[in-house]
């Protein structure tokens, strides 16, 4: 019988091998947030290191990145994965997409990572995560076509759709999309992320240290590790156990959600009331609060249980922390989450800012608070914050800026701290200043498609609701927003068709007129199923068809403008220039992008900030 080994291995030396997997393992399963977090903790890791204009051989000194263990057993002349592989499976999507971004650079600047994600053999390709049912699937991604998923398994879905989280998202900022610092990031990736494999000779012995390693407390996460400390410095036993009831109370609401929402609350309300500074960006700059309570919280807390704030020292401290702290900010993180999933028109902003993935709103929610505001207080407090946050990400949608984790957080950090615990009007005054002061508004009129798709979706969904909701108080914003493949999805409609012919006396060129076309002025939200209909019809045919849709699409059509009283008021209130239209030329574009913009501006202007709890 072979023994069994535990050994640290990179992913270079990890992922170059063969992988199967059981019939009764789980399916992938991964979703969009912890693609997220992955990327989000390995592309943190890796900035604390890297300097621009480093050399690739700077990389080998770069510090290494622990991505947890991986359980082998070893049989029939193969290897099969008992625990990681969603994590396999992710690393191999994450290089696949790194690896397409490289494929016509020149060999200078790439990074070889073929290997790590396939090899041919007697003229037989077959990928190192060898199941088959990802085959397919594996080689249309590697190739850089459209897989095809009607029919297929959840698990195969899932598989496409988190390679589109990598496509589709600022998960990467732009720079690691230039060859001036991908190649160090995959240098990096390969060379310097370790695990622990675990190999055994069988699956009993496998799956015996799998639950050892689960189940006896060997791998405990931070969040156990938090709970264990602050019930072992409670001394009275009725106590003790109130609070541990109090603990797996909050727990379980959390689990409902998601597996691992209960930690992500604890980074959330301890960054939102006690982060003090944040790393720098020089060289060398060490973790500060900010960063330690995104990863150690529960360390973070032992090591500062007597900063003023938090002030831990008597039992009855430990118990009043669990009771009245942690309680109550838990309360607000549900509501907050409840408001994320379950579309509010009053709580709006925090649906919006979720559905851009913006993670980094919960601390931000939390900061104003105080355990002793009342409800009506705290959901002030809340949309206050929720509405700067969709106005901030707005800015930078519309100037192409990222919006990513990596991006924000050291803006989110010193928002932060300026919040903390202010009372309504306080708050307000702070958060119209810091838009006052931003860099960004919707002046430039250029914003587009542009690699932008998904964003540019959600702000037509909003734009489209807000001019309906204006004129007549309906709201369809979750409707708009759907951009999932089926029946009720909405697609980006281009009023122009596709003919650079047709207006090739007003544009020098095919790219200028693409450009031109791609402008948000040009763009609107129809359902899929009308969409497809539409195909390359003239102007003429399609404004037909637009005006027996939503009000932004309609608005082209003359016959909106009739015994509409609430649309022509909204008009003449704000002094917009809507206008029918018979033809759509490059002037028309002109205006209709003006227009948008001008409505940006009411729908996202810092005076709603100044309405909320008046």
């Amino acid at each position: 019988m072979k023994n069994i080994r535990g050994e640290d291995r990179t992913i270079k030396h990890l992922l170059c091998n063969k992988y199967k997997i059981d019939y009764y393992q789980r399916d992938y399963n991964w979703e969009t947030k912890q693609v997220k977090e992955l990327i989000d903790d390995l592309t943190n890791r890796f900035n604390q290191d890297y300097e621009e204009g480093h050399s690739r051989q700077k990389v080998r000194n770069y510090g290494q990145y622990f991505l947890g263990s991986v359980i082998i057993s070893e049989k029939d002349d193969a290897s099969f994965i008992i625990d990681g592989q969603q994590r396999l499976t992710t690393l191999t999507l994450l290089l696949i997409y790194l690896n397409g971004i490289q494929k016509d650079w020149d060999s200078d600047y790439k990074v070889t990572v073929d290997h790590l994600i396939y090899s041919t053999q007697y003229g037989i390709k077959s990928f190192n995560m060898d199941i088959p049912e990802r085959r397919d699937v594996l080689d249309q991604l590697q190739k850089g076509e459209e897989p095809v998923t009607v029919g297929k398994s959840q698990s195969i879905q899932n598989l496409v759709n988190r390679y589109k989280d990598f496509e589709n998202s600022d998960l990467f900022s732009d720079d690691y999309r230039k060859n001036d610092k991908l190649p160090h990031f995959l240098e990096w990736l390969t060379e310097k992320v370790v695990f622990v494999v675990i190999t055994t000779a069988s699956d009993d012995e496998a799956y015996t240290i799998f639950e050892t390693m689960n189940d006896r407390g060997l791998s405990l996460t931070p969040t156990d590790m938090l709970k264990g400390y602050l019930l072992a410095n409670i001394k009275n036993d009725s106590k003790r156990q109130e609070a541990s009831e109090i603990l797996k109370q909050y727990q379980n609401k959390f689990l409902q959600v998601a597996k691992d929402e209960y930690a992500k609350f604890f980074k959330a309300w301890l960054r939102s009331q006690y982060a003090e500074k944040i790393r720098g960006t020089k060289k060398g700059a060490l973790p500060q609060d900010f960063d330690k309570l995104g990863t150690e919280f529960h360390r973070w807390l032992r090591d500062n249980k007597s900063r003023k704030g938090i002030e831990l020292e008597r039992s009855a401290d430990f118990f009043a922390f669990i009771d009245t702290n942690l309680s109550y900010y838990a309360e607000a993180y549900l509501e907050a989450l409840d408001y994320a999933n379950n579309y509010d028109y009053n709580y709006s902003s925090i649906f919006f800012n979720e559905k851009n993935n913006f993670t980094l709103q919960y601390p931000l929610l939390l900061a104003p608070l105080r355990t002793d505001d009342n409800i009506q207080t705290r959901q002030i407090k809340m949309r206050i914050v929720s509405i700067f946050i969709e106005i901030l990400l707005v800015r930078r949608i519309f100037n192409f800026k990222a919006i990513g984790h990596s991006t924000m957080e050291n803006k989110v950090f010193q928002i932060l701290k300026k919040i903390r615990r202010k009372n309504i009007e306080e708050l307000k005054k702070l958060l119209i200043e810091e838009l006052d002061g931003y860099e960004f508004d919707f002046t430039s009129s250029n914003f587009s498609l542009r690699n932008n798709k998904n964003k540019v979706h959600l702000v037509l969904a909003r734009l489209t609701e807000f001019i309906e909701y204006k004129s007549s108080g309906t709201t369809r914003f979750v409707e708009y927003s759907n951009q999932a493949k089926n029946q009720g999805r909405y697609q980006i409609e281009h009023v122009w068709q596709n003919d650079y012919q047709k207006f090739s006396e007003e544009f020098s060129d095919q790219n200028t007129f693409e450009n031109f076309r791609d402008l948000i002025g040009g763009l609107l939200l129809i359902p899929g199923k009308v969409n497809a209909s539409l195909g390359d019809k003239p102007f003429e045919e399609k404004v037909e068809i637009y005006s027996r849709e939503n009000l932004l699409a309609s608005s082209l059509h003359k016959n909106t403008y009739k015994n509409n009283p609430a649309f022509k008021n909204f008009i003449a209130q704000n002094s917009l220039n809507f206008e029918p239209k018979t033809e759509f030329t490059k002037k028309d574009l002109d205006s209709r992008q003006k227009l948008y913009i001008e409505i940006a501006n009411l729908c996202w202007s810092p005076e709603r900030i100044e309405t909320i709890g008046n």
